[in-house]
């Protein structure tokens, strides 16, 4: 049995009655990823001089007896978007292949201030865009549960390393379905918080008004224990939200009798597996029987999700990358013969072809002439999708859905065509258009394959959506079933 297999609560336990050290707990992350890291390639840098040396200290601390966070000397993953002082963060992205940061992100503060021990960055799709981590550009990182399948994207590398058990928990970062999705093709829980709950501070840009750094962990208490930690105003971030957060882990009474769930038609409609289908009317089932009763409704303007959340994660991607231009920092071209060359020279040679192509759609959508007609008109339609989900919260707690389509593809299946790949992500986009958080937790297998269910909440209610995941994970197996390497 790993330390892993513990949870956050057990392993404080452990260190508080000093059956195992900080050092230990350290070892056993980087044990693990000796032995599977070369089929996972789940991480694209390693911290391990500064993580063993912050054990030790945190080991000293622990001797004296000094009281202690439930995070305090547990080993986690950082996307590699996530801004870490003098630990290289790339964003999978060779423009950046160089870039050793000078601050630390808001959420990494607060990490390091709980006590919790960073011991690498971990492999995604390029700038977050992709659903698959195809998109790296510098590895691959496959699914734990079969290593020929993508682990989802664009946080793969975060979601492979948890459902591999090279770290009990990780950050990713949700632009639109980039927590989720990867956590239901890899079975372990992932949290997209809302809009405003988490700060923005320190995470590289992909579209600010929809990127949220969450947490994926194998359990959902474990996942509440790391969003309490992360979670509140900054002042550095603007669009971080002054509104209290609540005792989450209080949150998971485990009793959601009475509690009003809505199905909408549109998440179980066409295109939706058969067997994803039968998994989620499965878990309504469990629900049910604990006391819920559920509902059928629509979110009319569900099927525009997809065109609206590419022209405007576009539009913004446009500008934010703007700023990677081979002047001040990361990769700059050899071959240029004046200024405007160098900055063409270094984005062709330094930007993947889909972030080529984000750039590309989104400069176009905002140019004039198209503005009105494409950027302004998602700008309306984001609104009505937001309509549809508060109409549905007037009379219901949560709505569920699956999290993906589908399960995990294999690898390369949908590389060739991008329009395929973008509707893996139909069920998780309208989230992040709204802004509400969700979650997706582990419901059920297909051909030996996870499928995640979705449980999505009002703003700011991340407690209920905790509370209903928790009860039904502590109803089912399903969190317990690990991925053989």
């Amino acid at each position: 049995m790993s330390l892993f297999d513990h949870t956050v609560s057990e392993l404080h336990t452990l260190l508080q009655k000093k059956e195992v050290s900080v050092s230990e707990l350290v070892e056993e992350s980087y044990r693990r990823i000796g032995e599977v890291e070369e089929k996972v390639q789940a991480f694209l840098t390693l911290n391990e001089e500064q993580a063993r040396v912050k054990a030790k200290e945190l080991d000293d601390q622990l001797a004296k007896g000094e009281e202690t966070n439930p995070l305090f000397g547990l080993p986690i993953g950082i996307k590699d978007n996530i801004v870490t002082k003098g630990l290289r963060t790339t964003c999978a992205s060779k423009i950046l292949y160089n870039f050793d940061p000078i601050y630390d992100a808001t959420v990494m503060e607060r990490l390091n201030a709980a006590g919790a021990i960073t011991i690498g960055k971990l492999n995604m799709d390029e700038f977050a865009m992709g659903s698959s981590t195809e998109n790296s550009g510098f590895q691959l990182t496959r699914n734990p549960w079969d290593l020929e399948r993508v682990p989802g994207g664009s946080s793969g590398g975060s979601a492979a390393a948890v459902a591999a058990g090279e770290v009990p928990f990780s950050l990713g970062s949700d632009t639109g379905g980039s927590i989720r999705q990867p956590a239901a093709f890899c079975g372990v829980v992932g949290l997209k918080p809302t809009y405003g709950r988490v700060s923005r501070f320190g995470l590289v840009a992909f579209a600010s008004s929809l990127d949220q750094i969450g947490p994926i962990t194998r359990t959902v208490e474990d996942n509440a224990y790391l969003l309490q930690v992360i979670s509140g105003v900054d002042p550095m971030d603007s669009t971080s939200a002054n509104i209290p957060v609540p005792n989450y882990v209080e949150a998971l009474t485990g009793d959601i009798k009475g509690l009003k769930i809505a199905v909408p038609k549109e998440y179980l409609g066409e295109g939706v597996d058969e067997g994803v289908r039968q998994s989620v009317l499965a878990a309504l089932n469990v629900l049910e029987k604990l006391g819920a009763t559920w509902e059928e409704v629509s979110l009319p303007h569900s099927k525009y999700a997809l065109a609206t959340y590419y022209l405007l994660a576009s539009s913004e991607a446009s500008a934010n990358l703007a700023r990677f231009d081979g002047v001040r920092y990361g990769y700059r071209t050899d071959n240029a013969k004046n200024l405007i060359d160098m900055y063409k020279q270094t984005r062709s040679e330094g930007f993947g072809s889909e972030v080529k192509r984000r750039i590309m759609l989104g400069t176009f959508a905002l140019s004039s002439g198209y503005y009105d007609a494409y950027y302004k008109k998602a700008q309306k339609v984001r609104t009505l999708i937001k309509r549809d989900f508060e109409n549905v919260f007037e009379q219901y707690d949560v709505i569920i859905g699956p999290t993906t389509p589908t399960p995990a593809f294999k690898i390369g299946e949908k590389t060739s065509d991008p329009l395929t790949m973008y509707m893996n992500d139909i069920l998780t986009i309208p989230v992040n258009l709204a802004g509400v958080p969700a979650i997706s937790v582990p419901c059920g297998f297909v051909d030996g394959l996870p499928v995640g269910l979705q449980i999505i909440g009002k703003h700011f209610d991340e407690g209920t959506v905790y509370r209903v995941a928790h009860a039904f994970e502590q109803a089912t197996e399903y969190h317990k079933q690990k991925p053989v390497l």
